[in-house]
Formats: C-alpha cells, sequence, structure tokens
C-alpha cells in the first residue's frame, strides 16, 4: 500500500489517523526537489511494510496551507506523531533503513514514555506547538 499524498480533498483522511491509535509517518517534500523524487519509491515500500501506521507525503508547496510557517529546513524531513504527541519532526538522510529504524523505536514507546519525550527539551515542546498535523490541519480548514 503507497504513501498517502496529502490533497485538499483527502485531509480528512490524515485527520482520522490522526484521532486513531496509530502513527502517522509523514514526509514533507518538495516535487522539484530531486532527493524527495527518488525517496518517495523507498517511502512507499516503507509503508506497505508498516499497514498498520498511515504514512503521509505532504507537498509543502501544495499544501503550503496546512504547512504554513513550519520551519522545514532541508528534505527530506519527517513528522512522526501519535493522536496529538509529536514524536519526532526533523530533516533525515533519504534512507530507508534509518526511517525503518526511527520509526521502530518511536512506536516502541509507550503513552507515558512519549508524553515524558515530548516535554523533555525546548526543541521537543516547540514541535508539539509548531509541528503538530492535528493542529495545522485545523487552522488549515479554519
Amino acid at each position: 500500500m503507497p504513501s498517502l499524498l496529502l490533497e485538499s480533498d483527502n485531509r480528512d483522511q490524515l485527520a482520522a489517523a490522526l484521532d486513531g491509535e496509530g502513527w502517522v509517518v509523514a514526509c514533507l517534500c518538495a516535487a522539484w526537489c530531486g532527493t524527495c523524487s527518488s525517496y518517495r519509491a523507498a517511502f512507499d515500500d516503507l509503508a506497505a511494510r508498516h499497514p498498520d501506521k498511515t504514512f503521509v507525503w505532504i507537498d509543502i508547496e501544495d499544501q503550503a496551507d496546512v504547512v504554513g510557517d513550519l520551519d522545514v529546513e532541508n528534505f527530506p524531513t519527517l513528522l512522526l506523531q501519535r493522536r496529538g504527541t509529536v514524536a519526532f519532526f526533523g530533516t533525515m538522510l533519504p534512507d530507508p533503513k534509518l526511517t525503518d529504524r526511527l520509526v521502530l523505536a518511536k512506536a516502541a514507546l509507550d503513552d507515558e514514555e512519549l508524553t515524558r519525550l515530548a516535554a523533555s527539551s525546548d526543541e521537543r515542546r516547540r514541535w508539539q506547538r509548531d509541528a503538530n498535523l492535528r493542529t495545522l490541519l485545523a487552522n488549515a480548514d479554519a
């Protein structure tokens, strides 16, 4: 199963995933980025290997009203979130093995540890405030 390409008409699918118990793994990229284009197939393969998680591809230019002022410094940028808690937000090497290890490590955290880590540093608290996909989607639809 390939990743979900976020579009204006399917944002409700992402919102439903964020309201559920599973994980959302988002890749923020741009259509003009060659690295992103070559990484897309690997990201889709990861989505197929993790059918219990929602993998979503977000073009930061096409979905600018969702991404807003989110600081995407380089590509690919990954965002891992479970319900309302952002577990990771940052640039990654376009290596599917690294992404797979990150996804497995974060998914292994229980709710208590995930909550503790989310509040454990200024950077992680900023992720909760600025990179929360639930909030970004709600603000885009407002």
